[in-house]
């Protein structure tokens, strides 16, 4: 049996651990855009909570941190009541796949969704956000490495999509957002992205997490995903079935 004692200390140590983490990613993010000539207030620093709990979050919160990053509906509804009661002023951004069906609770819960990325989702949102009178940020997500595993536009379907999300479902497209291959230089996807963004008028680039988001910021990235540089390793994730995306 698991002493108390020992868990109360453990999460005592990654609590700290978090705060101290935290701090020094912001350091990060400063000199990055300083070397990028570029205003630090101009990128947004998104803490990718998922799967850690409330009491190594608020911390973090106390730190003042404002945007926090969740992947699943479910786990950041259940997460984030009490902690929202307690910090009205924290800002909720959903990054992972979003199923149509899970869209009114998404448009409720979140204040920026980044993971648009097929035109069912695009008329559910759409049909929601009417419903609701709630506007989230929206970000389209660009598979820019064309990889058949993840979700995500392709580069050369991007402005299509972009349009038809204006036009035909009448959403209000903020920027957007992607996920560089695993083993490939980041920076070419984020050039691509940038590009994309630049020529559909879309001013915000969510790009960037732990290992790249000081490339992504010289690159123009608006919001950096930054998790693991922060909270510290996580179990990996079991991949959803790719049915759930729809």
């Amino acid at each position: 049996m698991t002493n108390p004692d020992h868990r109360a200390s453990d999460t005592a140590a990654e609590t700290a651990g978090a705060a101290a983490r935290l701090a020094a990613v912001r350091a990060e993010v400063e000199a990055a855009c300083r070397e990028a000539g570029r205003d630090p207030g101009a990128v947004t620093l998104v803490a990718v909570s998922k799967t850690v709990p409330a009491a190594v979050i608020e911390p973090v919160i106390a730190a003042g941190q404002r945007a926090f990053g969740e992947n699943r509906v479910q786990e950041a509804k259940a997460k984030w009541g009490e902690l929202r009661e307690r910090h009205p002023g924290v800002a909720l951004h959903m990054i992972g796949p979003l199923q149509s069906n899970k869209t009114r609770e998404a448009v409720a819960l979140f204040d920026a969704i980044h993971s648009l990325d097929r035109p069912s989702l695009a008329a559910a949102l759409a049909k929601e956000v009417q419903r609701a009178g709630r506007q989230p940020l929206l970000f389209v997500e660009i598979n820019t490495g064309a990889e058949p595993q993840k979700a995500g536009v392709l580069p050369e379907q991007a402005d299509a999509f972009v349009a038809a999300c204006r036009t035909t479902y009448g959403l209000t497209v903020a920027g957007l957002m992607c996920i560089p291959p695993a083993d490939e230089a980041p920076a070419p996807h984020f050039a691509l992205t940038a590009k994309i963004a630049a020529r559909n008028g879309l001013e915000l680039l969510s790009m960037g997490m732990s290992d790249d988001f000081a490339v992504a910021i010289r690159f123009g990235a608006t919001h950096v995903r930054v998790g693991t540089a922060i909270f510290g390793e996580r179990p990996a994730p079991v991949p959803a079935p790719a049915a759930s995306r729809r």
